[in-house]
Order: structure tokens, then sequence, then C-alpha cells
């Protein structure tokens, strides 16, 4: 992971607010990353960053997928499995059944499969804006999991 991080930030319908809410306090800290978000968040995101940082500021582009029920969740789990998420903000609704759960779970273990810094509330996603990890080149260890492939072994 080189300094400038890309962040990927995702929630559910039920927790975006919180997740506006959270990018407005961390405007400052997230302008300095590249950030990719999955459709309507997306939106969002860029609409409340351009209020916090007024009318004369440069806007900032937020990569947008497709909204996750109609395949951003996959988007972005390939995304993480060829290298180009380095953190994981996924704000889930955990009192809300999703149409697309099996997708929502497949995300979640790719990002564990590959080390992806994954927060999921708001506390954690504090915890990791505010690492000096953040500030500074890291390389994540990543378990090898070819021998599972190749011996046709069983998943862990």
């Amino acid at each position: 992971m080189d300094t400038t991080k890309r962040i990927a930030l995702v929630a559910h319908d039920g927790r975006k607010g919180d997740l506006v809410e959270w990018v407005e306090y961390n405007h400052e800290t997230l302008t300095r990353h590249r950030l990719l978000s999955t459709g309507t968040t997306g939106a969002m995101v860029e609409k409340a960053l351009a209020r916090k940082r007024g009318p004369a500021a440069a806007p900032v582009r937020i990569r947008k997928l497709k909204s996750g029920p109609l395949g951003g969740d996959q988007q972005l789990g390939a995304l993480i499995a060829e290298g180009e998420v380095d953190l994981l903000i996924f704000l889930w609704d955990p009192m809300q059944p999703q149409p697309h759960d099996m997708d929502v779970k497949a995300l979640l273990r790719i990002a564990v499969l590959y080390n992806i810094p994954t927060a999921c509330n708001r506390a954690s996603a504090d915890f990791l804006v505010s690492s000096p990890l953040l500030r500074q080149s890291y390389t994540p260890l990543r378990k090898d999991y070819t021998a599972y492939v190749t011996r046709g072994l069983p998943l862990p």
C-alpha cells in the first residue's frame, strides 16, 4: 500500500446517512486518498464532500461502481482480488435483510481473504482512519492459499 490509500465506501440504505455523516466529519483525511464506492452511496458521498469543502474547492471525484444489488458488491470484490482496494468501510445494516445478502457475504469474505482492513461500524472506521498506518506505506501479510487450489485441499 502506498501512502495514498484506495478507500472503498459502502453503506446499506439504512446506514447511508451514517456514512455521509462520518465522511463529512473525516473529510480532510479522506480527501487525501482515492475514494471509490458503490452506486448511490458514491453520489451521496460526493455531494457531502462538495458541501463540506465549499464551492471554491476542486470537486472530489469518487469512482462509482454499480449499485450493490445490481452487481456493485461483486465489482468491489473483484477490485479487492485485483489489489485495487486498500481499505473497506462497509456500514451494513444488521437489522434489515438484504435481497443481495449472498453478495454482501461474498464481499466480506474476499476482504478477509485478501487481508483488507475492514470497518463495519463507525467506531472501527474511526480507528482505521486515525491510524498512523494510514499515512505511511504498508504491506499487509497475505496468506498463501495456493495449496488449497493446486492440491484440491478443502479451504480453511
